[in-house]
Formats: C-alpha cells, sequence, structure tokens
C-alpha cells in the first residue's frame, strides 16, 4: 500500500515537474528569439518527454533494465493505443502529407532498427550511440524544415513574457522536481513489482509508461479538443521517435544491457511495430482526406486492452 501511494504521489510530481518545465523553457525559447514552430519542435517535444527519459535514467543507474526499457516501448504503445485513440474519439484528426510520408516511415524505421539490434538479447553502448547518432539527424533535418517553412512568414513578437526571475525558477525548480520524483518513482516501482511478484519489465510496461506519458496525454487531448490535428499528431509521432531513439539511446549508453528479456524482443517490440503499422494503413486507407477517425480510435483502445490481457497472461 506505502509503494502504491508512494507511486501515485511521485506520478503527481513528474506531471507538475514536467509542465512547470515545459513552460520556462518556452518562455526562455521565446526570449532567445525562437519561433514558435521550433518551439513546438524542440521544447515541447523534449519537455512532454521529459518523465521517460529521467524516470529511464535512473532506471539505467539502477541496473533495472526492465523498467528502462518497458518504459520507452510501453510509453509507445500507450501514446498510440490510449493518447490517440481517445484523441480520435474526441475529434477525428487530419494526418498532414509530411507527417504521413516522412514522419510515419522514420518512426517505424526506427522501430524496426531497434528490433534489429535487440534480436541477439543486447544492446551495446555501441548500438545505444548510433540511436542517438540518428536522433542528432533527424533533429537537424527537422530545424532544417522548420527554418525553410519559416522563410517567408512573419513571427509575431509575443504581447508578454513571464519574467526572467520566474522563467528560471520554472526552469531549474521543473527540473529538481522531476528528477527527485523520478528517483523515487523507480525505486517504488521495483518495490511494487516485488511485492506483487511480477517482473520490473511488466511494471515499466504498464505503471510507468502509464505514469510517465501524462503530459502527452493532457496536451494531445487539448490539442485535439482545439481541433489542433497537427500539434495533436505530431507530438504522439514526436514523442515515439525520442522514446525510441533517446530514452532507450540514453539508458543504453549509462548501462550496456546485456540480457534483455525475451518478451520485449518477441512482443512489446513488435506490439510497438504493429501499432505503428496500423496508424499508417489508416492515415492511407483515404486517398482523398489522410486522417484517423473516430472508428480507428477504437480499434487503437481496444488493440491496447488486447495487450493488456496479452502482458498479464502469465502473471
Amino acid at each position: 500500500m506505502t509503494q502504491i501511494l508512494i507511486i501515485i504521489a511521485t506520478l503527481i510530481f513528474l506531471f507538475l515537474g514536467a509542465n512547470f518545465f515545459i513552460d520556462g523553457a518556452v518562455a526562455l525559447a521565446k526570449r532567445l528569439g525562437m519561433s514558435s514552430l521550433l518551439v513546438g519542435v524542440i521544447i515541447i517535444g523534449f519537455g512532454t518527454s521529459a518523465p521517460e527519459i529521467i524516470v529511464s535514467i535512473f532506471a539505467a543507474v539502477d541496473g533495472s533494465s526492465g523498467i528502462a526499457l518497458g518504459n520507452a516501448y510501453g510509453s509507445n504503445i500507450v501514446n498510440i493505443g490510449i493518447i490517440l485513440g481517445l484523441a480520435a474519439l474526441i475529434s477525428p484528426i487530419l494526418v498532414h502529407r509530411t507527417t504521413l510520408f516522412i514522419e510515419m516511415p522514420i518512426l517505424l524505421g526506427i522501430s524496426a532498427l531497434s528490433f534489429f539490434f535487440m534480436a541477439n538479447g543486447t544492446l551495446t553502448r555501441m548500438e545505444a550511440g548510433i540511436l542517438l547518432l540518428i536522433f542528432l539527424l533527424y533533429m537537424s533535418y527537422t530545424l532544417l524544415q522548420s527554418k525553410k517553412s519559416q522563410t517567408h512568414m512573419h513571427e509575431e513578437k509575443p504581447a508578454h513574457l513571464l519574467p526572467s526571475w520566474r522563467t528560471v525558477l520554472y526552469l531549474i525548480g521543473g527540473l529538481i522536481t522531476l528528477v527527485i520524483s523520478a528517483k523515487y518513482f523507480v525505486s517504488a516501482a521495483s518495490l511494487l513489482a516485488k511485492d506483487l511478484g511480477v517482473s520490473d519489465l511488466v511494471i515499466g510496461l504498464t505503471i510507468v509508461s502509464l505514469g510517465t506519458s501524462l503530459p502527452e496525454l493532457a496536451s494531445t487531448v487539448m490539442a485535439s479538443i482545439k481541433r489542433q490535428h497537427d500539434m495533436a499528431l505530431g507530438n504522439i509521432i514526436g514523442s515515439n521517435i525520442f522514446n525510441t531513439l533517446v530514452v532507450v539511446g540514453v539508458a543504453g549508453m549509462i548501462s550496456p544491457i546485456y540480457r534483455i528479456d525475451r518478451e520485449i524482443i518477441y512482443r512489446d517490440i513488435p506490439v510497438m511495430i504493429a501499432f505503428s503499422i496500423f496508424l499508417l494503413l489508416f492515415s492511407i486507407s483515404r486517398k482523398k482526406e489522410h486522417r484517423i477517425n473516430r472508428l480507428e480510435g477504437t480499434i487503437f483502445l481496444l488493440g491496447y486492452l488486447l495487450y493488456l490481457l496479452l502482458l498479464f497472461k502469465k502473471v
């Protein structure tokens, strides 16, 4: 009972810390003259994935590879199965051609690469470094495209910004809150796994991944309510790319994983790839207007429930 209360409390602080960190980062970026598009691509994209990477760093340091990998891949499954499913139920999501023909294939490609790297049951520092290098190349491409799209656009000066002291307070306070809450979150999750007699992988794929996906859930659902389709879908795909490349890459660089659970290789990564494939297929199923309708959203939600049944089948 104590571990559950700690998990709930730390999840709340993870969510609050991420929100403060994002607000401070956006204010700082605006002060540095970054465009709103670049702020969305870099700052918001990183901020909503901050819980995942902080939690996985502590899990890697503690030697809990199941939590580290389960957190990354479980969050990707949650992002499409639950968050995108809910967003599509709220409002059908239009899919931009760039997202359909560039970001989605990239996501599928790096997912397949993850499977290739881990098929032998290990993740070396070199392989982790390759994942991080691919992320740097992807970000370079994204920044280049963002600058091109801004060439003929007039970027309005923001009406008002957070005071400097509040910007610094939000940045530092949000980061400290993330670090401290993540440390206690990982410890409580590991102890809970032992108490329940399940592996830390199952805890990482469920409780940890659901908890660290709260920022994505909040931002994506709000974007869907406001019918900001590019932001809703872009947030999900960007987060999945970040999780696959950076969260896994950083965890592998800190502590190479020489014994990966077979379930990750033959169950969780294939499920993650399957969700990504269906996302692409649903998007191209309509020639005139690419979109994810409520029916597809329902299928994603049902698919996640089936995944949970598969996950706990042997527990």
